[in-house]
């Protein structure tokens, strides 16, 4: 093989395609990057079983072939390169990495133990690049980060029709978002359990393209796959077996008290009181008619106390979160104004996001939050 590329093409490119390569790989082979060159174009792909990458990029080849290097060796160099047009080129086991003056000698693994690469699922439907990674970027902080429950490490991706929705939680907290889409056939109806952190990292490096086609295949027993495709990049990746807890009767219709505050304010004095929080411990607010009074800290410690100013309908209530939980969550609703709606100050509350103080709340995103229940 020899090929000649532009540094920041190639470096793009290897980075990308060696992300999901694993620190500790079962085999030596799952390490490495297979490079194939042939017909004006380089690809580049990782796998390690679970997760598969690829990306395709145009490069004036003088020698097609194959080579698999280590990938996130060849990452590095790829990085410290100097801004010049890079040539690589294989002779037998040995492959040479040229740019300006650097020459780097790499090794080659064995191209035959490389395991085949799943094939890409049927394409079912695309959906704008942005409006996918903003989506994803919503939902995946409420999924659950203890291995020792899969399921709520899960993003639930339901397609219905022209309709997606995308649904996660840890159980202290619950984000669902529904957007609109484009699927190859409008009858379409599935179910998909996949990895929350794959799925944030696959929205964002694919949030540079118009648009992200999803391609999910049948969800045999742990056969499931799901695939992502765009900007000249596609990735797939295993389904999580189970699904979450029916969720949809969780999220409340009727409410005694509906809050309405800046998101901006709140956010700072919410960052404010939480700086004498101890480490989970709640902050405790409490709405009034026109105010919204924040503490934090006990007597026998550091105290803050912020008072922000809100319009309450119903009646006053007061309550405790988790300031994490919180935060995370109104930075989610991305909208100058929070909605906050509760039945009872024991129950979840509603949080959800205004364009301003008069319009309706957006549900196309919602986002239900458990309460810290205070001792005493």
């Amino acid at each position: 093989m020899k090929i000649r590329v532009e540094r920041d093409v190639l470096a793009e490119a290897v980075a990308w395609a060696a992300r999901s390569l694993p620190a500790r790989p079962p085999v030596p082979v799952l390490a490495g990057l297979l490079l194939k060159a042939g017909e004006g174009t380089l690809s580049l792909s990782g796998f390690d079983y679970e997760v598969s990458a690829r990306v395709s990029v145009e490069v004036e080849v003088e020698d097609e072939g194959t080579v698999l290097v280590s990938g996130r060796l060849l990452a590095d160099i790829c990085r410290a390169l100097p801004n010049r047009p890079v040539e690589i080129s294989s002779d037998g086991v040995r492959v040479t990495v040229v740019c300006g003056s650097s020459r780097f000698t790499l090794h080659t693994l064995p191209v035959e133990e490389y395991p085949a690469l799943p094939q890409m699922p049927t394409a079912t439907g695309t959906v704008p690049a942005d409006v996918f990674a903003s989506a994803v970027g919503q939902v995946a902080i409420a999924a659950g980060r203890d291995d020792t429950l899969p399921v709520l490490t899960g993003v639930r991706i339901e397609i219905e029709g022209d309709r997606v929705t995308l649904a996660s939680t840890d159980r202290y907290r619950f984000a669902v978002r529904e957007f609109l889409w484009k699927p190859e056939t409008a009858d379409i109806s599935a179910v998909a359990l996949v990895p929350a952190k794959t799925l944030l990292d696959t929205a964002k490096s694919l949030s540079g393209g118009d648009t992200v086609s999803l391609a999910l295949a049948g969800a045999g027993k742990g056969e499931g796959l799901i695939g992502f495709e765009g900007a000249g990049r596609r990735t797939t990746t295993r389904l999580l077996e189970g699904d979450l807890p029916k969720y949809r009767t969780l999220f409340p219709t009727e409410f005694n008290s509906v809050a309405v505050v800046e998101t901006a304010p709140f956010v700072e004095a919410v960052k404010r009181v939480a700086l004498v929080a101890e480490r989970n411990t709640p902050v405790r607010l409490s709405f009034e008619q026109g105010v919204l009074i924040l503490e934090a800290g006990s007597s026998d410690d550091a105290q803050a106390v912020e008072r922000v100013d809100v319009e309450l309908e119903g009646d006053d209530i007061s309550t405790a979160f988790n300031p994490a939980f919180l935060l995370e969550g109104l930075s989610a609703i991305d909208s100058p104004v929070a909605q906050l709606a509760f039945t009872t100050s024991t129950k979840p509350a509603l949080l959800t996001g205004k364009p301003d103080a008069t319009a309706e709340a957006d549900e196309a995103y919602k986002y239900l939050i458990m309460p810290v229940r205070l001792s005493g």
